[in-house]
């Protein structure tokens, strides 16, 4: 990412584009970006800067212009406006506050899901516990290894040494598919390259997972695929005039909600949920759908495990949080005992 932002950076344009730029970078990457950008106005360059962060939008802009739904819906004066106003003209309503109005799950069970000493390629000595109906957050800096956790114990990769145990029963996921049999489901990071099928329907896409269970001898029986996908359609507000559409076509929550849909649809037994970056390039409308999504699905009694860059999104929405770094678990802390200059600290901690 750097290195395309510095071709950029070199080109001799009167117009950059900058879209999301900062989805993968480190907070020190981040300020490497800013501080170029600050030199290409003063050069007299014009930005565009497309961003869901709040954050950033504030910091770098001058003007800032609200797209809903492929209309332009307000420019703002950055200097005279500020979060609030934005969210209400993104969404079209006050959210209010997005974490205090969550309803949460206040009754965690026993032990769902056990990890002792995992160890792979490129995760060492890695041992948590996930609960029923609790939200395990994973914290880290990019590169901390927290996406190869949740690889390893789904099956796609393979583990070197160490155990992991459901319901107190050790397990051997060799696949996904074992790990789907035995309800564990998986919404990867990059859910365009490993989540969905872009150029397939919303139909096919929901039923992926449970084939199986849509057939009707050696066919695919098409009225249950269809009811599935209005179940996951109507379930989570998915907007679409059709189940037929291309899943490429929809915006980046709406594939979210599918992937959401396909593992809670009623021909799935999901008991653990992974969570990798759920909200990465999605509008804050959609977010806060997704944070009550999460808080449902623990009501439910499913073990959620959340990842997310956004430290302000696992602070609030986890109830315990596991930091890691360079592969490494370095630290637990609960929702109350957790700041971002605790998780931070923990993060950058060998």
């Amino acid at each position: 990412q750097m290195v395309e932002i510095m071709k950029s950076y070199r080109r001799d344009s009167k117009i950059i584009a900058f879209d999301e730029p900062t989805a993968c970078l480190t907070d020190t990457e981040v300020t490497i970006l800013f501080r170029l950008i600050r030199q290409l106005k003063e050069q007299g360059k014009i930005i565009l800067y497309v961003s869901h962060r709040m954050a950033e939008i504030f910091q770098t802009s001058d003007e800032i212009v609200v797209l809903k739904d492929g209309r332009l819906v307000k420019t703002f004066n950055t200097a005279e406006t500020n979060e609030k106003e934005l969210v209400k003209a993104m969404v079209g309503r006050d959210i209010g506050d997005t974490y205090a109005n969550l309803k949460r799950n206040d009754k965690i069970g026993d032990v769902l899901l056990e990890v002792n000493n995992l160890v792979t390629d490129d995760v060492h000595d890695v041992s948590f516990q996930l609960r029923k109906g609790e939200v395990l957050g994973f914290a880290g800096l990019v590169g901390a290894g927290r996406t190869e956790v949740m690889r390893a114990i789904f099956g796609a990769d393979p583990i070197l040494s160490g155990e992991i145990r459901m319901d107190g029963e050790a397990v051997n996921f060799r696949s996904p598919k074992d790990a789907i049999e035995h309800g564990i489901a998986l919404c990867p990071e990059d859910r365009k390259e490993q989540g969905l099928v872009l150029g397939r329907s919303i139909r096919d896409n929901v039923s992926m997972p449970v084939l199986e269970k849509v057939k009707k001898g050696m066919f695919l029986d098409e009225k249950t695929e269809n009811e599935l996908a209005f179940e996951a359609v109507k379930k989570y507000s998915i907007k679409t005039p059709t189940i037929e559409k291309l899943v490429m076509e929809l915006s980046g929550g709406n594939q979210q909600k599918i992937i959401l849909g396909r593992w809670t649809s009623e021909k799935m037994v999901t008991r653990i949920l992974i969570l990798d970056e759920p909200t990465k390039g999605i509008d804050v409308g959609t977010k806060a759908e997704v944070y009550q999504m999460v808080c449902d699905f623990a009501k439910q009694g499913i073990g959620v495990i959340f990842i997310s860059s956004e430290l302000t999104e696992v602070l609030n929405v986890s109830d315990n949080i596991i930091v890691m770094h360079n592969g490494h678990i370095t630290g637990k802390v609960t929702r109350q005992e957790a700041t971002e200059e605790r998780v931070l600290e923990l993060a950058m901690h060998d």
